[in-house]
């Protein structure tokens, strides 16, 4: 396994164009630029003594509805893995080209809480490339310890259309799982994704404008999925254990601007979470995130 480690925070704007380049016809297939099919990377991408930025932390907090503590959120260590996260992502021995990727499912392991003081360390790599019934899944795995220690951990099940057929080795975690009933509801605004952007560092076109999103397929622009699990988680989080694990599953999109339902139900000793669009035209309100807590 080979480590690359990186001093500062990969610059993300440039990894956005190396990720741009697979999908422009011929540029795509050129060497140095075709991502190789069949295998993950041996590789593990690696920051050591990462410190929390507080006005950063703040404006996190304000976009996804935590309040300010001396523990990060939850889901907070993901924005130091993200800028890893893209540059495997954009590597050629990535099986897939970034761009078309649709993040599944996504597992956050806290097994105690980070304080806003600690310095630690992030490291990321890929894993358990398999089959999928509608194309292929690969998983990208980013670990955060404090003094050798690991304090947590999440999986981010990245999808790819096409080339698969297979039936999946193991069920999903929330296979059949269905949302509960919103209690709450939330108005997303339309600059919702843009806000999130410039907290998170993920400027994906499709979250940014109602022009740059239909240049993907989508009418207009959609919400980040690890916003969701973040508000979701923020809603909840005087309810919290210290340590636990949390699985979401991005079912639909959330089509900005928006108005959706939030509900809670308990699963024993779990925590069952959903976020629900409307019904409209006879169809039942669509399901755009299920999350299930559960105690460490």
């Amino acid at each position: 396994m080979t480590v690359r480690h990186f001093e500062d925070a990969p610059a993300i704007l440039p990894l956005y164009l190396r990720a741009a380049l697979p999908a422009l016809p011929v540029v795509g297939g050129l060497p140095g630029v075709r991502h190789t099919p069949g295998s993950v990377p041996e590789v593990t991408l690696e920051r050591t003594g990462v410190s929390t930025d507080l006005d950063h932390l703040a404006a996190y907090a304000d976009v996804c509805g935590f309040a300010l503590r001396d523990t990060l959120p939850v889901t907070y260590p993901h924005m130091a893995a993200f800028g890893l996260q893209m540059s495997l992502m954009v590597d050629t021995t990535f099986p897939f080209a970034p761009m078309g990727l649709v993040h599944l499912r996504n597992r956050i392991t806290q097994h105690r809480p980070i304080t806003v003081t600690e310095a630690y360390d992030v490291s990321v790599t890929a894993s358990d490339l398999r089959e999928h019934p509608k194309g292929r899944l690969v998983d990208v795995v980013s670990t955060v310890r404090v003094a050798g220690e690991v304090v947590w951990e999440e999986t981010m099940t990245l999808f790819r259309r096409g080339g698969g057929g297979g039936e999946e080795t193991q069920r999903a975690p929330l296979d059949g799982v269905e949302p509960p009933a919103g209690a709450a509801t939330w108005r997303l605004d339309a600059g919702l994704g843009r806000r999130y952007a410039a907290v998170s560092g993920d400027r994906n076109p499709i979250h940014m404008s109602k022009l740059s999103a239909k240049a993907f397929g989508f009418p207009r622009q959609i919400a980040h999925g690890m916003w969701s699990k973040a508000r979701a988680l923020a809603a909840v989080e005087n309810r919290l254990p210290d340590a636990y694990a949390v699985d979401a599953e991005f079912r639909r999109p959330i089509l900005l601007p928006a108005t959706v339902s939030f509900g809670t139900a308990a699963d024993g000793d779990r925590l069952l979470l959903g976020i629900t669009g409307r019904a409209k035209d006879g169809k039942p309100a669509p399901t755009h995130l299920v999350a299930r807590v559960e105690p460490r």
